[in-house]
């Protein structure tokens, strides 16, 4: 697990060296085990460590093979390196180091663009190929692993967060009108290849980019999501057997490919519970688990202890409990929105952020259990749009959206105003072909975009902050293709998640699994009031904030004199959001917020 970043030239100049270091510097904290610099003629790369498999130098980056005329800088992990490399050297390849950083380099050499279907992992890649003058980039399936790039001034720069790219400099920070639309209204997820920045793009999910040595761009995408029920049909308790079976897998192999020990996020409930219950069944005894919790406000409790202790107890794990007291939470927010490649306004990010911090001083790698919710149908707002009447887009959007346009419009300024793209956006995403039914639709539309740009990204920028990979069996992506298959009822039976639930009867305690459906709570962010509605305030009404002119100002108004009556539908505060997008503006674009 790493940051990467890179610059190609198209204007006959050297790469900018100086750009490249304040790169590799803002990627620092990604990789804080060894930083590596590369460049030839009109290209070069750099890249930070986080030694995770082959710990040795031999696996340091960039990777150079010069029998072959390639460069690699690589972030993630491919967990089936190992078969890779087997078969590699059955093709007469020979290896200089042991992690699956040279299989990524010696497949591409082998399979060319189409090396990519044959990895399971987590992934973000660059390949500079002397041979055929080109720049390859590459993206995972499910967006576990960020790319951004951006054209600036004659040359292509990419790199692994927002944040690298503005320290290279010469970054158009105009805000992109569609993107604005889409954050406020899909709860902070822009889809690629935008961003909020207009000039700042990056590659989607499952894509490929290939940038020739003039500046040519050709964009591929290599798997897509079918979620049709098989010719011949199952039964429930197979469906439950296959699904276990794969799940299993999952976290096998994301247990198995590591050279150093390996936790678990637990937060109590089914997902990162079954994770433990599964690693047991691996034989792992006494595993690391980490849990979180906040104080409690009264409407909502702000930690899930009475959960996690018990699947602790039953597993015996060697088990910390973070408590984390609202100052914190508050003091230590902008600091946590400094990571944010992007603007996020999940109350959980910070959260995440505080987590990760005490996980770095015991482990390097964590498994959670991000993506079981939109995998296997565990939030509340699907049966909802189920029983709801009306066109795709409407059955959706009346239950998701946390603004509609009408809305919208009154939320930013003029300027700002356009069409509903958003609904235009969804609609069109809703409406593709290879989904059985309109639960199918919405799940597919869940997993392959919006997931990857809330909870997927959020996991990854306040992990990495720290130096911890996190690695997410449930969007393992055989897995996903097994769970994309499943009927629709088999998914919503028993309050969502119905297999899970009868793959857990058994393995976890009964009120782990027959509990309320609970979230990473962080009350403070949910219901603002006291210090945390005096921070926004403060955001908001600040000398930048007015300058800048985004919010109308009677909207802003009104959320802040009664914050706690304003939540969208999947309930989120709507005075945290814009504070929270006011707030990165300040600190990535203006520079000149406190940290």
């Amino acid at each position: 697990m790493c940051g990467i970043c890179g610059e190609l030239r198209f204007d006959g100049q050297a790469p900018d060296l100086d750009a490249l270091a304040r790169m590799n510097q803002a990627l620092r904290r990604r990789g804080p085990d060894h930083e590596g610099v590369w460049h030839t003629g009109a290209v070069a790369f750099g890249q930070r460590r986080l030694a995770v498999i082959d710990l040795s130098s031999a696996a340091n980056q960039p990777m150079v093979d010069e029998a072959l005329q390639l460069t690699l800088v690589f972030n993630g992990t491919i967990y089936n390196y190992p078969a890779l490399r087997k078969e590699l050297i059955g093709f007469g390849y020979s290896f200089f180091s042991q992690g699956d950083t040279e299989v990524v380099l010696k497949a591409y050499h082998r399979w060319g663009e189409s090396c990519v279907e044959r990895f399971r992992g987590m992934f973000a890649f660059a390949i500079w190929d002397s041979k055929a003058r080109c720049l390859f980039l590459a993206r995972d399936r499910m967006g576990i692993k960020p790319l951004y790039f951006a054209s600036v001034g004659g040359c292509l720069r990419f790199a692994s967060n927002t944040q690298a790219l503005l320290a290279a400099g010469g970054i158009d920070t105009h805000l992109d009108p569609v993107a604005l639309h889409h954050l406020f209204t899909l709860h902070a997820v822009v889809p690629a290849p935008r961003t909020i920045l207009s000039q700042v793009r990056k590659i989607a999910p499952a894509e490929t980019m290939t940038v020739a040595s003039d500046g040519t761009l050709r964009r591929r995408s290599y798997w897509q999501l079918r979620a049709e029920r098989p010719l011949i049909p199952r039964t429930e308790q197979e469906w439950t057997e296959v699904v276990h079976e794969a799940l299993r897998e999952a976290v096998q192999q994301h247990l198995a490919v590591a050279d150093v020990p390996v936790g678990v996020l637990l937060s109590g409930g089914i997902d990162s519970s079954l994770l433990v219950a599964l690693l047991a069944e691996s034989g792992v005894r006494s595993p690391l688990t980490f849990s979180i919790g906040f104080e409690d406000t009264p409407e909502e409790r702000g930690s899930e202890f009475e959960y996690s202790d018990q699947v602790a107890e039953r597993f015996q794990t060697d088990h910390h409990r973070i408590v984390i007291p609202n100052a914190e939470v508050l003091d230590r927010l902008p600091e946590a929105v400094a990571q944010m490649g992007e603007p996020m306004f999940g109350q959980d990010a910070v959260a995440f952020y505080l987590l990760a911090e005490r996980v770095s001083h015991s482990v390097k790698v964590v498994q959670s259990g991000q993506g079981a919710d939109e995998v296997f149908g565990g939030y509340f707002w699907y049966p909802k749009m189920v029983a709801a009447r009306g066109t795709a887009l409407e059955r959706f959007r009346d239950h998701y959206f946390d603004r509609d346009h009408a809305e919208y419009l009154t939320t930013v300024a003029e300027a700002f105003h356009g069409p509903d793209h958003t609904s235009e956006y969804i609609e069109q995403r809703l409406a593709l072909p290879h989904a059985d039914t309109f639960l199918d639709q919405v799940l597919r539309l869940d997993v392959t975009t919006l997931l990857v740009d809330d909870p997927v990204k959020r996991v990854d920028n306040m992990t990495m902050a720290w130096g911890v990979e996190a690695r997410v069996p449930f969007l393992d992506h055989p897995l996903v293709e097994c769970a994309a298959a499943v009927p629709p009822e088999w998914k919503l039976n028993s309050g969502g998640k119905h297999l899970l639930k009868r793959m857990a009867r058994g393995l976890l305690p009964n009120a782990v699994i027959d509990r309320p459906k609970g979230y990473f709570p962080v009350p403070a962010l949910k219901y603002v009031r006291g210090p945390f509605l005096h921070f926004m305030r403060e955001v908001l009404t600040s000398r930048a904030c007015l300058e800048r002119g985004l919010y109308q100002r009677s909207y802003v108004e009104k959320l802040l004199n009664a914050p706690e009556q304003y939540l969208t539908r999947i309930q989120g505060s709507k005075v945290w959001h814009l504070a929270a997008l006011e707030l990165w503006l300040q600190i990535h674009v203006d520079n000149r917020a406190p940290l």
